[in-house]
C-alpha cells in the first residue's frame, strides 16, 4: 500500500526520534531493532466526539471526526523469545515506557480467559498502557492462526495525548493490531480491525467502552465524520465537512479515562434502565449465563435504549427512579444485558438521567446530521450549536460533566455567532477531558483565543486540536535507515 501523501511524516517522525535514541545508550534502546529486517508499520488517528459520546453503547447515531494527531506501530522479528515494547513519549521529553514478556507466557495467555489475562496485566503492570498494547497480540492470537516462536519487536510513537478525550487508546490499539496483521499476513477488514480492537479494551484492559473510538480510528476519512449507527456498528457515511465551517477541540486539562468510575457508573445506569423499561413493556426476560446477566428478547427496540422514540420517552417511561440501590435493583430485576459491566449491590447508581441521554441524543444527531447535509445558514448554525449545548447540558445531568467544561462552554456561548462560533460541548466519557466546538472556517484564532483566556482563568493548559487525518492505514514492510 502506498504511503498517503499527508502521512509520511509519521513514519519519518518515528524514524528520527528512535535514531536519536539508539545512540543513547542510556535509553534502552540501542538494540530494539536491527537495520537488516524490515518495519512492519501502521498508523492510527485519535477522534474528536463532534455528537453521540456516551450515547453510542446505547445503539445512537454519532458524528466523530479523526483528528491530526496519530499513533505509529513498528514491528519487527528478533532472534530471541521475547515480546518486547518499547512507547517513546509524546513529547520527547521523559522517560520511555517499557514492558517485556516471554514468548512462553504469553502462548499460555492466549489459553486463559479474558478474564484472567485482564487479571494477570493488573497484577504485573501496573502501568496500564502495557495492555492495550500486548492485548492486541492476545485477541489477534485468539481469533487467527499466528505461531508465537519468534521473538518480536513493538514500538509505539503515539501524538495522541493520554487522558484529553480524543480517544488516545483506540489509536494505540488499532496502529499496534493493524502493524501485527499485516506482519502475520492476516488480512482485516476496517470493520474487523475496529471489533478486535473494542475487545482488547473490555476483555484485556477492562475498559467499557462503545465501539465509536475504534471504527474512528480503523475507518475514518479526512475532513469528514464518520457517521456511525453502533447498533452494533453500522457505517450510514462520511459527511464531508462544509468548506465554511470547522471543528475543533480545546482541552481542558482535566485528566479523563474510560476506565473511571463515573464512566462506568453511568453506562451501568442507563442498562439498568433498560431492564426496567422491558420489564414496563412486557419483554420476554430470562436469567443470563451469570449471576447479574439477563436476557431480553426484545423485537421492540431491538436491544438499544436509543430506538425508544422521545414521545414514549415522555408520555410512558420518563417516570424511572433518580436513583437505585445495586442490591434492590439486583434484587428485583435479576441483573442487566450489559456484557462489559456489572452491577454492584454496595453502590448507588443514577438511573433516569443515564437511561434519557441516549434517548434523546440519539434523535439530537440525527437532526445535527440532516442539517450538517443541508445549506448552512445562519439558523441552520445556530441550531447545530444549540444541539450541542443540549448535549453538554445532558452530560451534566448523568453526573460527567467538571467545572472546566463547563467554563469553556460557557466562554464558547458568551462570543457566540458574532464571533463566527456557534456551539460548543464535552465529548466522548466526559468528567473532563476535550471540549468539541463548532466555529466558522476562519475561526481559528477565536478559538484559539477562548484556549488562551480559558488558560489563564483556570490556571490550566488548553490544546487546540485542529486538522484532520485519514483513518488507519499500514506502510508495508519498509526499510530505514536508523543510525
Amino acid at each position: 500500500m502506498p504511503i498517503p501523501d499527508d502521512q509520511p511524516a509519521d513514519v519519518r517522525a518515528l524514524a528520527t526520534r528512535l535514531g536519536k535514541l539508539r545512540r543513547d545508550p542510556t535509553g534502552g534502546l540501542v538494540d530494539f531493532f536491527t537495520d537488516d529486517r524490515p518495519l512492519w508499520v501502521a498508523r492510527a488517528p485519535g477522534r474528536l466526539d463532534v455528537m453521540g459520546g456516551i450515547a453510542d453503547y446505547s445503539g445512537s447515531l454519532v458524528l466523530q471526526m479523526p483528528i491530526a494527531e496519530a499513533a505509529v506501530a513498528a514491528v519487527q522479528t528478533a532472534d530471541d523469545q521475547h515480546l518486547r515494547i518499547a512507547s517513546l513519549p509524546e513529547d520527547g521529553q521523559g522517560a520511555v515506557r517499557q514492558f517485556e514478556i516471554r514468548l512462553d507466557d504469553l502462548q499460555a495467555l492466549t489459553a486463559r480467559s479474558y478474564e484472567e489475562s485482564c487479571r494477570w496485566f493488573r497484577e504485573n503492570d501496573p502501568d496500564p498502557w502495557a495492555a492495550y498494547v500486548a492485548g492486541t497480540l492476545l485477541v489477534l492470537a485468539r481469533h487467527h492462526e499466528i505461531r508465537l516462536d519468534q521473538g518480536l519487536r513493538l514500538l509505539i510513537h503515539s501524538q495522541v495525548p493520554e487522558g484529553k478525550g480524543v480517544s488516545s487508546s483506540a489509536a494505540l490499539e488499532v496502529a499496534a493490531m493493524q502493524a501485527l496483521a499485516h506482519h502475520f499476513g492476516i488480512a482485516l477488514s476496517g470493520a474487523q480491525l475496529a471489533h478486535l480492537c473494542q475487545e482488547v479494551e473490555n476483555r484485556i484492559v477492562g475498559a467499557p467502552c462503545g465501539i465509536m473510538d475504534q471504527m474512528t480510528a480503523a475507518l475514518g476519512q479526512r475532513d469528514h465524520l464518520l457517521a456511525l449507527l453502533c447498533q452494533p456498528a453500522e457505517v450510514l457515511g462520511f459527511v464531508p465537512v462544509a468548506a465554511n465551517i470547522g471543528f475543533w477541540g480545546i482541552d481542558s486539562g482535566v485528566r479523563h479515562a474510560v476506565s473511571g468510575s463515573d464512566y462506568t457508573s453511568v453506562r451501568t445506569g442507563a442498562f439498568m434502565g433498560y431492564r426496567m423499561l422491558a420489564e414496563w413493556a412486557g419483554l420476554e426476560v430470562t436469567p443470563g449465563d451469570r449471576p447479574g446477566r439477563v436476557r431480553i428478547v426484545d423485537p421492540l427496540w431491538r436491544g438499544y435504549l436509543a430506538n425508544v422514540t422521545p414521545a414514549d420517552w415522555a408520555e410512558r417511561f420518563g417516570h424511572l427512579p433518580v436513583e437505585m440501590e445495586g442490591e434492590e435493583f439486583l434484587e428485583r430485576y435479576g441483573g442487566t444485558t450489559d456484557l462489559a459491566t456489572r452491577v454492584e449491590p454496595d453502590r448507588v447508581y443514577a438511573v433516569a438521567a443515564p437511561t434519557q441521554h441516549p434517548v434523546l441524543e440519539h434523535d439530537r444527531v440525527r437532526r445535527f446530521a440532516a442539517l450538517l447535509g443541508g445549506p448552512l445558514s445562519e439558523a441552520a448554525l445556530g441550531e447545530m450549536g444549540e444541539l450541542m449545548y443540549q448535549s453538554h447540558r445532558s452530560y451534566s445531568d448523568c453526573r460527567l460533566g467538571s467545572p472546566e467544561t463547563d467554563l469553556l462552554v460557557q466562554m464558547v456561548r458568551v462570543a457566540g455567532p458574532a464571533c463566527g462560533v456557534y456551539g460548543a460541548k464535552i465529548t466522548g466519557g466526559g468528567s473532563g477531558g476535550t471540549v468539541a466546538v463548532l466555529a466558522a472556517a476562519d475561526a481559528g484564532p477565536i478559538v484559539a483565543d477562548i484556549a488562551q483566556r480559558y488558560a489563564h482563568r483556570s490556571g490550566r493548559p488548553a490544546r487546540v486540536f485542529s486538522g484532520s487525518s485519514s483513518g488507519a492505514c499500514h506502510f508495508g514492510a519498509l526499510r530505514m535507515n536508523l543510525t
